[in-house]
């Protein structure tokens, strides 16, 4: 597990390096770690690397499950894609897997407070990236700044994948397939979900500029702000299943189509960063920004926090991170500490 996450890392950088430059010496930790790191910093530090690759295999072996021809049953669908998913679970779960007290619950508790406080928290001059995630999303971007004329060309037609997903996924809808046009609906259908999505980035831009003019004074004017593009969205949503015959394995599909694109709009606003600034849409791109990143820390928090419930599981990691001798006396430690606190 260890080495296949390690090789993410020297995957990550060196494809960055190779289109943006900028090689350095990346100092990493040789000693005996026996200090619980908080899940912001395993976010802070490995989001980019490895977690949004993760996600991203995951979505295909999804569809690939969902829509491949190769595998027809569980068995060969397992059998052909096992090797994937234990990249995919080493990617995504590794740091948390070999961080030391992992899956206490009381750590847990701290390391969700810790992590929604970062988050929510807004940046500015002079604010350090540990304590904010906006002055982290910029730091993230640095490559960018430095970057040539090339290199931003390639980020977007790198971006281009998830345009092509889309189509994919738009093509398999029960809507367009059910009907004799396919391929002309299809694309009709693929229109509209574009429109669906700069609908969503209107309603952002929405939402940015009421949380500017309302929410300190006419808090109330806000909330019925919200309230009526929540209703738009369910009117919009009932439309869809009464005139195109719309199904909840639609929504399913639609869900998995719309957000990779919504993350390649992300990349391609962020590689012509000055151009989205000058018009205005720089803000929302933040807000859909902070809008993945908390999604993306919900997927990856939920099943940690599930496997806290269950205390032989932190006992288990105690076992496989450390010897027997030091592991038993973990565990006397925290019986005495527990005492102490009950008295």
């Amino acid at each position: 597990v260890f080495f296949t996450f390690s090789l993410g890392t020297r995957v990550h950088y060196f494809g960055r390096t190779i289109l943006h430059g900028g090689a350095k010496y990346r100092a990493t930790g040789r000693g005996f770690v026996v200090r619980h790191e908080k899940f912001a910093e395993n976010y802070r530090l490995y989001s980019r690397s490895h977690f949004v690759k993760g996600l991203e295999l995951m979505v295909l072996l999804i569809c690939y499950r969902l829509y491949g021809s190769a595998a027809d049953d569980g068995i060969s669908y397992a059998l052909l894609s096992f090797s994937m998913w234990f990249l995919v679970l080493s990617w995504l779960f590794a740091p948390f897997l070999l961080n030391p007290s992992g899956f206490e619950w009381q750590k847990i508790v701290e390391d969700w407070e810790d992590w929604s406080k970062w988050i929510s928290c807004r940046g500015g001059i002079g604010v350090p990236s540990v304590k904010s995630w906006e002055s982290w999303w910029e730091e993230e971007q640095e490559h960018l700044r430095h970057t040539g004329f090339i290199g931003r060309l390639f980020e977007i037609i790198l971006s281009i994948r998830f345009f092509i997903y889309q189509y994919g996924i738009v093509y398999h809808l029960n809507m367009t397939t059910s009907s004799r046009q396919g391929i002309r609906l299809s694309i009709v259908v693929y229109g509209l979900s574009w429109l669906v999505i700069g609908a969503v980035l209107i309603i952002l831009k929405i939402v940015s500029m009421g949380r500017m003019k309302f929410s300190a004074d006419f808090q109330l004017m806000f909330r019925l702000l919200k309230l009526l593009l929540f209703i738009g969205c369910i009117v919009t949503i009932a439309m869809l299943f009464y005139f195109l015959n719309l199904t909840v394995g639609d929504i399913f599909q639609s869900i998995l189509a719309f957000m990779p694109t919504g993350w390649a709009l992300l990349q391609i606003s962020q590689a012509c960063r000055t151009l989205v600034k000058g018009i205005g849409m720089w803000g929302s791109v933040k807000a859909l920004a902070r809008g993945y990143e908390y999604m993306m820390g919900v997927l990856l928090f939920a099943p940690i926090a599930i496997l806290a419930w269950f205390p032989f599981v932190s006992e288990f990691q105690t076992r496989l991170l450390f010897n027997q001798a030091f592991s038993r006396g973990l565990q006397i430690q925290r019986i005495l500490a527990g005492s102490k606190k009950q008295a």
